[in-house]
């Protein structure tokens, strides 16, 4: 009987252990976060922001890389096999996604940021003066930048909080609630740069860049944005395009230049500066953030960075 005792015991404790492992990876498995993949450093921030402790973010196009020339290598390939949410822009932006996600095989979440904003239209890619250096892909004539007014931004803030919310429902009161922080935070910046930028006299707010990139900024805060024609990071003007470019230019009466992070532009609009009597503006964040530990390092940062160079070099 001692013996049957003792026996009875250890398999009550044995059962109490498994019963208390299993509910250990259960829990384990539970707080793991979740693998998302980001297309590009703008979307890596914002899932940052809402997903918080609860993911786990890689970006495929990281800060300071220029998104027009990027090709897809093996190791992109593993970073996307190996996610369970894949984040992209959209509107044509990824020319080179599909092709990626096939290559991959990946088969979970696909969260697009843009669903529901209302696409620019650019103009014909017959117009050289227009033409962004961007494979649109199927979307045709559609503008991608669509984050580039943050009432767009507060959509794909929206959109990405309620993907990671239906594959992740454990967190997703988290998601929603940083996600609202978050919105609020774009709606009080929107607001701040509008009004001061709408201070500033129409005819001064005329600013030229290096490509196509600003269209939905200028309609957001009253900027007209006059993009030179033909300069991307991987070409640059003849001397007729040039002399083009120069006239144009002038008859636009734009107000002041400036370069773009990623572009490669700087010795072209240096030319142009020169030949215009256009002031310089520095540099202006389009297609990708700056490193973290810099300014414009956040999505929210860039916006701060990028309104405050237009507003200082267009007040009178």
């Amino acid at each position: 009987m001692r013996l049957g005792g003792i026996f009875l015991r250890s398999a009550a404790v044995k059962r109490l252990c498994v019963a208390t492992m299993l509910m250990f990876f259960a829990g384990a498995l539970a707080a793991a976060p979740v693998r998302v993949v980001a297309t590009f450093s703008v979307l890596g921030d914002m899932v940052s922001v809402i997903g918080g402790e609860n993911v786990e973010v890689v970006t495929l196009v990281g800060p300071e890389t220029d998104s027009h020339g990027f090709e897809p290598t093996a190791r992109e390939n593993r970073m996307l096999a190996q996610a369970q949410v894949l984040v992209s822009n959209g509107l044509g932006f990824e020319g080179w996604l599909p092709r990626l996600v096939k290559a991959s095989g990946f088969d979970g979440l696909e969260i697009v940021a843009s669903k529901g904003v209302e696409p620019r239209q650019l103009a014909s890619h017959d117009d050289d003066h227009n033409h962004d250096g961007h494979d649109h892909g199927d979307e045709g004539d559609v503008d991608p930048h669509a984050w580039q007014d943050l009432a767009n931004g507060m959509q794909y803030a929206r959109n990405i909080a309620n993907g990671l919310a239906r594959i992740d429902p454990a967190h997703r009161a988290k998601y929603q609630e940083r996600a609202r922080v978050y919105v609020e935070e774009m709606q009080k910046l929107h607001d701040e740069i509008k009004g001061q930028l709408e201070a500033v006299p129409e005819q001064r707010r005329r600013v030229v860049t290096a490509h196509d990139a600003f269209g939905y900024f200028g309609q957001a805060y009253g900027v007209t944005f006059i993009p030179i024609a033909g300069i991307s990071s991987d070409a640059e003007p003849s001397a007729r395009e040039m002399a083009d470019i120069i006239r144009l230019i002038r008859e636009s009466k734009g107000v002041a230049l400036f370069d773009e992070n990623a572009t490669g532009a700087s010795r072209i609009l240096e030319q142009i500066a020169r030949d215009t009597g256009l002031k310089v503006g520095g540099v202006l964040y389009s297609d990708t953030l700056a490193s973290v530990d810099q300014p414009a390092g956040t999505y929210l940062g860039m916006f701060k960075w990028n309104a405050g160079r237009v507003l200082f070099s267009i007040k009178p």
